[in-house]
């Protein structure tokens, strides 16, 4: 990563400042007092203490020591790094940098030697990894009455960040190390450790949550032990937002996880598995803001479809179940998933599902927003698609024609006109004879409806002029 490779230059570049600084810490005995929360604006957590008025301890270079005190000197300097300063103002700024030099340490240090993490240290590092990562998140207070868009939206920035980044990297560093044996480790980075990580995908910072997706990916990975308890997890983050609250910063990463997880289910699926996908991801369709995780999602339908084609029946009729009627952004969106989805799509299924499909598809042709009818039009320049359609054409082209015919009269767009032409084209060109019984079927029951309107008329004009009649009469 860039860090890694920048860290030697940065620590080049600021050793000649901190050795005077280091030269009189080490000089001056380091006095005991409180957490510096009441006197420098630092906490600390683990047992680590700043110094009196939160001056950041300057213990000695770890490539400056002799070997057999630099597993001693690592955990003192983790144990440093465990107290948090407030970044919410500017105090604590010399001790804030010795900080930043410190992690950038032992970033180096894990990075450049071996066998650095033993199991007598891994409590230590998961300590000083929890201790300056769990925390309250920011959150604005937004009004829910006003409009906004989330992807316009500036995200608020994670203030301690010079700080997290490091221990982010440093935790990353950690879990993807070859000493760090998982069945070990476990006792450590355990299930409640896991849960608040999980809290942490709420952060409105985009950084934190690409490190934050990095390492659960890296922990899925490798602790085996944990799998089926973050699945779950996760599945419950997704109820939240289903049912509870339907905002969340992170849906977008979680599902890039998933989609990975759910590329590695061995065949034939679980039902575990075909759970997940039923009760927590088909439902994340509902959620208003679809659009800010919508490419997510509909890879792990794919994924699903691809695993076990008899799914895509499941998952095209809940969309058409969960059709956001009035909406037509969320429409398009949906309309760009089933097209995906039918791709994967192998005929029985195709057959099982036609009907209520296309009664819904023929409804967007006729949409008067054009990019809902624009995007329905489209599914005919997929060559599978038209191959599904022209195998079960004697039941599709009826309600496909009569759609098409309604759009060439009644839509007020140029561009709609013109792709509802190419499609009826190409229906005529596909079954000239049953194109034309579905044109005349169409055309008798447009003069029979129109018989109906003009009866449906004369009947209100009779009782108009009844009516009319009644009031002069009483008059």
């Amino acid at each position: 990563m860039k860090l890694i490779q920048t860290v030697k230059r940065r620590m080049g570049s600021e050793e000649k400042k901190a050795t005077p600084a280091s030269s009189s810490s080490r000089d001056a005995p380091a006095p005991k007092g409180k957490a510096a929360s009441s006197t420098g604006g630092a906490k600390s957590a683990g047992g680590a203490k700043p110094t009196a008025n939160g001056v950041f301890p300057i213990l000695p270079k770890l490539r400056e020591t002799d070997p057999g005190e630099r597993a001693e000197l690592f955990r003192r300097k983790m144990e440093v790094c465990s107290v948090v300063f407030d970044f919410h103002n500017d105090s604590n700024q010399r001790e804030k940098e010795a900080k930043r030099q410190t992690l950038l340490e032992i970033v180096e240090y894990v990075n450049s030697t071996r066998n650095c993490f033993n199991e007598a240290l891994m409590q230590d590092v998961v300590s000083m990894v929890g201790a300056n990562i769990f925390r309250a998140l920011q959150t604005r207070n937004k009004d829910p009455l006003a409009f906004s868009d989330p992807e316009e939206e500036e995200p608020s920035l994670e203030r301690a960040w010079p700080h997290l980044q490091i221990v982010y990297e440093f935790f990353l560093r950690f879990v993807v190390s070859n000493d760090v044996d998982p069945k070990i480790a476990k006792r450590f980075v355990d299930q409640n450790f896991m849960l608040k990580l999980l809290e942490l995908f709420d952060s409105e910072d985009p950084r934190e949550r690409d490190y934050l997706k990095t390492i659960l990916h890296r922990i899925y990975g490798k602790f085996m032990a944990l799998r089926s308890f973050i699945r779950r997890a996760i599945q419950h983050v997704f109820f939240k937002v289903i049912y509870e609250c339907e905002t969340h910063n992170g849906v977008g990463e979680l599902l890039e996880i998933l989609g990975s997880i759910i590329n590695g289910f061995a065949l034939p699926l679980k039902d575990e598995h075909k759970d997940f996908l039923i009760k927590a991801l088909i439902p994340l369709h509902k959620v208003k803001s679809l659009a800010c995780f919508y490419q997510q999602l509909s890879y792990c339908m794919a994924q699903y479809v691809e695993k076990d084609p008899r799914l895509a029946y499941d998952i095209i009729t809940a969309m058409l179940r969960f059709w956001p009627v009035s909406i037509t952004s969320k429409q398009v969106l949906f309309l760009n998933e089933l097209e995906e989805t039918l791709e994967l799509t192998q005929p029985s299924e195709f057959h099982r599902v036609q009907g209520v499909l296309f009664r819904r598809l023929a409804l967007c042709i006729t949409c008067p927003h054009f990019q809902v009818a624009e995007r329905t039009l489209f599914f005919w320049n997929n060559d599978y698609i038209v191959k599904l359609i022209n195998q079960n054409r004697q039941d599709l082209f009826p309600v496909i024609i009569s759609a098409l015919y309604k759009n060439s009269k009644q839509h007020w767009n140029s561009a709609v006109h013109g792709l509802t032409f190419n499609v009826l084209k190409l229906l005529m060109e596909a079954d000239p004879q049953l194109f034309d019984e579905c044109s005349a079927k169409h055309r008798a029951e447009e003069e029979s409806e129109e018989r109906r309107e003009q009866q449906r008329t004369q009947k209100w004009q009779i009782l108009k002029e009844m009516h009319d009649a009644k009031m002069a009469t009483k008059s």
